[in-house]
């Protein structure tokens, strides 16, 4: 169906109103990449000591330390 058929008639206009709830990035997931990088032994016997999602925590962790870093050079 091209665009020009399609019926916009139903759709409510966008107001100041909806705008104004609006979250900016509120689904924004980064994009992840796969890499190899070198722990320490016991450093990653006690992420995994910790239950499931070692990788998830590694990632949290470095991402706080980035943002804290970003926050500081402002």
């Amino acid at each position: 169906m091209p665009d020009e058929a399609i019926d916009y008639g139903d759709i409510p206009p966008l107001t100041e109103e909806f705008w104004a709830n609006a979250v900016r990035g509120k689904y924004y997931r980064p994009t992840k990449t796969s890499t190899t990088v070198r722990i320490d032994s016991d450093v990653l016997a006690w992420l995994r000591g910790q239950g499931r999602g070692y990788q998830t925590r590694i990632n949290a962790i470095l991402r706080r330390e980035m943002l804290a870093a970003l926050k500081k050079q402002r």
